[in-house]
């Protein structure tokens, strides 16, 4: 046997053992995945347990370095245990925008001090971030955002607002865009770091069409952003006033994390789990098996694009790609889980629909190709960039 073949068989007994038989089922949505932080609460024991022995592993991050919290695993081996886990169903371990966009910019440019102080905070669940980036003004021009650190010497007074700040409410820190030179717009912002439980920041949930209340308004009212944090840890990331590269950066793995959603995790077909419809409506079975074939190949294209992006052979634009086909993709899978489901998916509350998941999850999906940068700006910049095409 290879090396790689011995990992695989190693992982393989390792998750069959360790995963509880509750981790080995799909959860039903946000309420059910582990966000972990200091306002979490588990579901069950098993999704305590399951977080707890991955995180002692270092599997949470399973390609980060080890001093870290990380697993220290090759690219080769965090793809066999990602393949492993899809072929037991096992739940991700922990949900996190720290490991999805915080911390592989911390990687990239943060201080040896912040690295040490919350990346193994997040590779173990202890610390749920949110992002502070969009603004009433600045949505896709997000350079424009407005909101202001004034230096006071030891500290930031940061005054301002954000907005579609996914769960701010629940999050225990923010990453956050903060101009701190007004006098250029791109060499003016600064990636900032600081708790929300401080003076002067306050959420309120925004109701969406499906119900939910996912996204905050997050204002900041004369927040005082200490300049040095305990143990010598700077609470801006990179330079000051070059926050924009970081921002940048980041962006491209949040793209990469939102244009998953296309790809359903690696999930069974669409086709597999509406086999009544298989039988009997023709006209819906070769919409499925289409979709089934593009989801297929949009999970190759990912796995692609994930290769090449963390070698640094990627084009910078290419995240917007995979975002637009990401988004546009699960919006057409819900609308085929809608026409499968006929009538009874419109219902809205009964216990029969899971509280009208189906309807709910599919009007989630609208947002989609708003969050993260429009489709139309995605198609831009890919026009632009990628295709070299002639702007206005």
């Amino acid at each position: 046997m290879t090396d790689l073949e011995t990992f695989a068989s190693e992982t393989r007994s390792w998750l069959e053992e360790n995963c509880p038989p509750e981790m080995r089922k799909p959860s039903k949505g946000d309420d059910e995945l582990c966000w972990g932080g200091r306002k979490f609460e588990f579901q069950s024991d098993a999704q305590k347990q399951w977080l707890e022995v991955m995180a002692e592993r270092g599997w949470t991050v399973p390609d980060w370095p080890a001093e870290y919290g990380g697993g220290g695993l090759s690219r080769k081996e965090a793809k066999v245990l990602k393949r492993e886990m899809a072929r037991l169903g096992c739940r991700a371990p922990l949900s996190s925008f720290g490991i999805w966009m915080l911390g592989p910019a911390l990687l990239q440019f943060g201080s040896e001090e912040q690295k040490r102080r919350f990346l193994p905070e997040i590779a173990r669940g202890e610390i749920r971030w949110c992002q502070g980036y969009s603004e009433p003004g600045s949505g896709s021009d997000l350079v424009s955002l407005q909101t202001f650190g004034e230096d006071k010497g030891d500290h930031y007074l940061v005054n301002g607002s954000k907005i579609w700040t996914s769960y701010a409410d629940k999050a225990d820190w923010i990453f956050c865009l903060v101009r701190t030179n007004k006098e250029d717009k791109y060499r003016g912002i600064s990636f900032m770091l600081y708790d929300m439980e401080s003076e002067g920041v306050s959420t309120k949930p925004i109701q969406l069409i499906s119900g939910a209340s996912p996204f905050c308004e997050t204002f900041f009212d004369d927040v005082k952003v200490p300049k040095e944090y305990e143990g010598g840890v700077s609470s801006v990331v990179g330079e000051v006033n070059r926050g924009w590269d970081v921002a940048k950066y980041l962006l491209g793995h949040e793209r990469e994390m939102i244009s998953g959603m296309g790809g359903d995790g690696g999930t069974a077909s669409l086709g597999a789990g509406f086999k009544h419809v298989m039988e009997s409506e023709s006209v819906l079975r070769g919409q499925m098996a289409l979709f089934d074939v593009d989801s297929l190949a949009f999970r190759s294209h990912a796995e692609r694009f994930m290769d090449e992006w963390k070698s640094g052979k990627a084009h910078p634009a290419y995240s917007n790609l995979m975002k637009y086909q990401g988004t546009e993709l699960n919006k057409r899978r819900f609308e085929l889980v809608m026409a499968m489901g006929g009538s009874d998916a419109l219902e809205w509350e009964s216990e029969a629909s899971k509280g009208g998941s189906k309807a709910r999850s599919w009007l989630r999906t609208k947002g989609n190709s708003i969050e993260g940068g429009t489709s139309e700006v995605m198609l831009n910049v890919v026009a632009k960039r990628i295709l070299e095409m002639p702007g206005g």
